[in-house]
């Protein structure tokens, strides 16, 4: 399950040399700004006693993980995650790993804040095992492994909208959006309508024009999830299975 402020199935979810140091290399301040904010999170919120701060940790196993409308890996992955929350703020980690596929592996940190209804989102997407580019701190948009993106989410009801921008990391500055509608809710059985439209990498076309990528419904009861996924613009359909623990 990826996460939206919290851990939630998301439509079944690259210089300069990294070894320069300070402020002056601009590539990598996004990705030196980030693990900053992550680490002020850290200190900060303990500090601040009338919150309820408090850890989460779980794992998903996914018979396969598509995210946005891509399939990453054609394999079965495990997919742990471990939160940190006080307040209206959240920071995490959550990570995938093929089962078949390492080339799919990823390793993502997040940081959250939380309105009411509005959830703002900054989201570093790790790739640890592209060829030459594995270097953790090397935050470089066009030779590291890291894309940047800052989201939006507001939810009222049963109705859940997301707007997403890629801000390093991705020289096309990908977005996608995507909204889902809750229409079943009974004891322990659920089922929502996700759909989603983006550009560029989320797009199989050279133009990288907008499209609709992501058509799915997923259907939970207890610990299990169940989608069918559709992406119209690459003209494939999924079926996927995903058990949390």
């Amino acid at each position: 399950m990826k996460y939206l402020t919290h851990h939630r199935i998301d439509s079944f979810a690259t210089g300069v040399d990294s070894h320069h140091t300070g402020i002056t290399n601009r590539s990598n301040f996004p990705g030196r700004l980030l693990l900053w904010l992550l680490g002020l999170t850290l200190i900060v919120t303990p500090l601040a006693s009338n919150l309820q701060a408090q850890f989460a940790l779980g794992a998903d196993v996914v018979s396969r993980y598509i995210w946005r409308g891509t399939d990453f890996g054609n394999s079965a992955s495990i997919q742990p995650y471990l939160s940190y929350g006080a307040g209206s703020l959240e920071i995490g980690a959550w990570s995938s790993s093929a089962l078949t596929a390492p080339q799919a592996n990823e390793n993502d940190l997040y940081l959250t804040y939380a309105l009411g209804p509005v959830g703002l989102t900054l989201t570093d997407y790790y790739f640890p095992v592209q060829a030459g580019q594995s270097d953790f701190f090397n935050y470089d948009p066009d030779t590291g492994s890291h894309i940047l993106e800052a989201s939006g989410s507001i939810s009222t009801g049963d109705f859940a909208l997301l707007a997403a921008y890629n801000f390093s990391g991705d020289p096309d500055h990908s977005t996608y959006v995507e909204g889902s509608y809750t229409f079943y809710s009974k004891e322990d059985m659920g089922a929502d309508l996700t759909i989603g439209a983006g550009d560029h990498v989320y797009v199989t076309g050279t133009a990288g024009h907008w499209n609709i990528v992501n058509v799915a419904l997923n259907v939970s009861k207890d610990r299990y999830t169940v989608s069918y996924i559709l992406n119209p613009e690459a003209d494939i359909s999924w079926m996927v299975l995903g058990i949390s623990f």
